[in-house]
């Protein structure tokens, strides 16, 4: 009954470090997409009237988007789905953006990651509003 016991211990541990090991690779490679996330600008004037659908997904944040543009400018951004754990304050990146015409608006402090995130949506949304239909 002890061997046992041991044995059922010890495959436990085991259980429990393999688990911890596949967080922090989740983890590692989560803080490595978001380090190399870049959003470029993108020229509001050349993007079609009406709405676009972006998204984006680093693991632990996702964010997807609707941009709404008319006359060359961006009037509405609907934050239509943001999984996060802190990054709640970010969601106001929205309203800077369309405030300030531009995707270059800074990050919200103690955000930073959500913040990104969410820019890098709302720029593969007019990415794909600029892409030609099939």
């Amino acid at each position: 009954m002890k061997k046992r016991l041991i044995k059922l211990g010890v495959l436990l541990v085991i259980i429990a470090l393999s688990g911890l090991l596949i967080y922090l690779y989740r983890v590692h490679s989560y803080q490595n997409k978001v380090s190399h996330i870049t959003v470029q600008n993108i020229e509001f004037s050349s993007i079609p009237d009406g709405s676009y659908i972006g998204e984006y997904n680093v693991d632990f944040i996702y964010a997807k988007v609707s941009v709404t543009v008319k006359s060359g400018k961006i009037i509405h951004i609907d934050l239509l789905k943001h999984k996060t754990e802190r990054g709640k304050p970010a969601e106001v990146i929205t309203d800077r953006i369309v405030e300030q015409q531009t995707l270059q608006v800074d990050a919200i402090a103690g955000a930073t990651n959500s913040s990104k995130v969410i820019k890098k949506a709302v720029e593969n949304a007019l990415n794909a509003a600029k892409a030609p239909n099939p």
